[in-house]
């Protein structure tokens, strides 16, 4: 019966909600390519095309390894499940994501990880620093949010919500890293140089050598360029991902 229910909810949507799908499903494979995952913990999220607030999560007790395209579960901003499936989520996991969605009407996506050096950084008192291009191309674009234990309270996402404002980067004190998107490939990339970006200063830090910071010029030089010339570059890093899981034979897409 449930094998019954997952094999046909690819036939029973929209092109565009199975394209989405398939996103969401590349970009947890991806997760756990790069070795950003935390067992069965954290969250991508997708919002479903169409007039209803309908969401896309992983349902609990899979490895990021393990999502397809179909085992996605469809929730509501409340996390209730909208439709039949053979699986359950996480309702304290979506607390995080629905304050985004629901508050930013941009975040199509949102992309919240547990990684060694996501969350050394956003233990270190000063945050990201600006010791790198990549971090300095997301300075710019970074928010901090308090840590207030571990997110079950609802209380909690109007001061999130506030305290991300605008941007699309945030730094989730003592917790880890979140990034948003319009699609899910533009938050994915965001992640993935967020990521870049606190590896690089773990890294540095740990080098035991004086560091050479950046001219306060060349630190704004650098924010003003990272607003123009993106153009497609989603597509342009999105395309051969996708093609490095086919190679691997991985089955995201079912």
């Amino acid at each position: 019966m449930s094998a019954t229910i997952e094999a046909t909810v690819l036939e029973r949507i929209s092109d565009e909600e199975r394209a989405v799908r398939i996103d969401l499903a590349a970009a947890y494979r991806l997760v756990a390519h790069f070795g950003w995952d935390d067992l069965i913990f954290t969250h991508l999220s997708a919002r479903v095309p169409g007039p209803d607030h309908h969401f896309l999560i992983n349902p609990y007790g899979m490895m990021f390894e393990e999502i397809t395209a179909s085992s996605l579960v469809k929730v509501d901003l409340d996390g209730n499940i909208v439709e039949p499936t053979p699986y359950f989520i996480n309702p304290a996991g979506f607390t995080i994501h629905s304050a985004i969605h629901a508050a930013r009407e941009d975040a199509h996506c949102v992309i919240h990880l547990h990684t060694v050096a996501g969350v050394a950084v956003s233990a270190q008192a000063e945050g990201l620093l600006p010791l790198n291009q990549t971090a300095m191309i997301l300075e710019g674009a970074m928010a901090y949010h308090e840590y207030e234990g571990i997110a079950l309270n609802h209380d909690e996402r109007p001061r999130l919500v506030a305290d991300l404002g605008d941007k699309d980067v945030m730094l989730l004190r003592n917790h880890g890293t979140l990034a948003l998107g319009k699609t899910v490939k533009s938050a994915f990339l965001s992640m993935y140089f967020f990521e870049r970006a606190c590896a690089t200063q773990v890294a540095s830090l740990a080098g035991n050598r004086e560091i050479h910071w950046p001219k306060p010029e060349i630190r704004e030089l650098v924010r003003q360029q990272a607003r123009y010339g993106s153009g497609k570059i989603d597509d342009l890093a999105w395309a051969p991902l996708l093609r490095m899981l086919d190679r691997q034979g991985a089955n995201f897409r079912d």
